[in-house]
């Protein structure tokens, strides 16, 4: 698998003032049971993305390791899925949904992320500070059901294809921030901070 063709592949949309609303549309070829499965199984899900704990049901809560939980608070398999996403002390609004719709033998995933976002972050990163992390889980989603090795999370950054991957991912949010209205000398600088974030350079 070219993983820079996880980026090609995938469509991102910017909206909102305020409340921003990051949308990621790709293709997985794969049908939309074993999409939804391994969205939605806790086994499959830590397999690619991170473990998951908690009352996995309508109504109930949960946690992922190290990362954000919250309430999930609609579930209509296999296409629907709504959940608050809360991570850190206040986060203020946040939910996160994905939607999938069967496009022949495969699936069109769609996830978007909507959040009251301080405006310090966002005139420091743009939308890239959540949405670089965003196209590193639909990559590990892609490799799962592809039958691909999962990346190390912990060291790609470090990688040649890491790094390419990372750069990839921030300039294409750049892209999308750009085309929904941001200037482009202020999305140009946000785009060097979120690659330097998520792919600091290497002491020699």
């Amino acid at each position: 698998m070219d993983i820079l063709d996880a980026i090609t592949r995938a469509r991102r949309e910017l909206s909102g003032d305020t409340r921003k609303r990051l949308v990621l549309r790709r293709r997985y070829d794969a049908e939309i049971e074993d999409v939804w499965q391994a969205c939605t199984d806790a086994e499959r899900l830590a397999r690619w993305f991170l473990p998951v704990s908690g009352d996995l049901k309508v109504g109930g809560t949960y946690q992922l390791e190290g990362n954000a939980g919250g309430e999930i608070l609609q579930c209509e398999p296999p296409e629907l899925i709504r959940v608050t996403w809360l991570y850190g002390d206040n986060p203020g609004f946040s939910e996160v949904e994905v939607r999938l719709s069967a496009d022949g033998e495969g699936t069109v995933f769609e996830l978007s992320h909507t959040a009251d976002v301080p405006e310090e972050m966002w005139s420091q990163f743009g939308p890239g500070a959540a949405g670089v992390g965003w196209d590193l889980a639909l990559l590990g989603l892609g490799l799962h059901l592809s039958g691909g090795t999962r990346v190390a999370e912990n060291t790609f950054h470090e990688t040649e294809e890491g790094r390419a991957f990372i750069t990839a991912s921030s300039r294409a949010w750049g892209e999308a921030h750009q085309a929904a209205g941001g200037a482009p000398d202020e999305v140009a600088a946000a785009v060097t901070r979120t690659t330097a974030f998520y792919a600091p350079e290497q002491e020699s």
